[in-house]
């Protein structure tokens, strides 16, 4: 797709990676409808954008109310595409441990806020000439990560429905693609409304992992959405670990069961 005075909606726009897809779509000389949960983070983003801010048009929405997303196409109109990024994590802890409140809260804001939006803006999508949908999943959603189970399930969830949207609308003019973050230093963690679980020495290793700047896994999105990319992996290790996964799922479930033990509770 060609983002010349395309508009674009992106929700988690306030923070992280979903915050510099809107800077870089502006560069692109794209107009953002930026959705957020707080109005504080979304007006940062317009003094960020400086001169181009006039771009920009936010709007304060809870993704995981059905009835408050059913209302935001009479209020921003016509749009190219959705980008949905908003999302949380869970507490660090295993299933056993982990209450339904947090349960339901992580479905609720990355699985079914990711539906809300897709099934709200898609009749309209259907109608222009070219179109675009792309929702982010996770490494995470394709390969089981010890401590974010249902975390996991949720992006899991996003990336099932996602490939289901990619052939369901491969006759019509809109374009789908889900992407796949590996590590990315971004503040999630606090955003979820969680604490970083504490690590000890035998954590360095996965500490010393690179971590992609939302600038670059941004950039790499953004790319993705130019050349209609399906599958767009941001990060060595999220390509790595698909491909590792697919050759070899027992050893990467160990691989990965193995650097997350010091993160979890004895």
């Amino acid at each position: 797709m060609n983002l010349h005075d395309k508009t674009i909606l992106v929700t988690g726009a306030g923070g992280g990676i979903g915050r510099e897809i809107v800077l870089g779509l502006l560069e692109k000389n794209a107009k953002v409808i930026a959705v957020d949960l707080r109005e504080e983070s979304l007006q940062e983003v317009v003094r960020l954008a400086g001169d181009k801010g006039k771009d920009i048009s936010v709007y304060a929405v809870n993704i995981a109310d059905k009835k408050a997303v059913e209302a935001l196409p009479a209020k921003v109109g016509k749009i190219d595409g959705i980008m949905n990024v908003a999302g949380i994590i869970q507490p660090f802890v295993r299933v056993n441990d982990l209450d339904y409140d947090a349960i339901e809260r992580v479905m609720s804001v990355n699985f079914f806020g990711t539906l809300y939006m897709v099934k709200t803006f898609l009749p309209g999508l259907l109608k222009q000439p070219e179109a675009y949908i792309v929702n982010v999943s996770s490494m995470g959603g394709f390969l089981p990560v010890p401590g974010q189970s249902v975390y996991g399930a949720s992006k899991a969830a996003v990336k099932l429905l996602t490939e289901g949207l990619y052939a369901e609308l491969q006759d019509t003019s809109v374009h789908v693609s889900v992407v796949f973050p590996g590590a990315t230093a971004t503040n999630i963690t606090e955003n979820s409304g969680l604490k970083a679980p504490a690590t000890g020495s035998s954590d360095k290793k996965a500490k010393g992992f690179p971590m992609l700047s939302p600038k670059e896994a941004a950039n790499i999105i953004i790319r993705g959405m130019e050349k209609n990319q399906v599958q767009i992996f941001t990060g060595k290790d999220s390509k790595m670990m698909n491909l590792l996964y697919r050759v070899n799922p027992v050893f990467a479930t160990n691989l990965i069961a193995k650097q997350m033990k010091s993160l979890l509770p004895k």
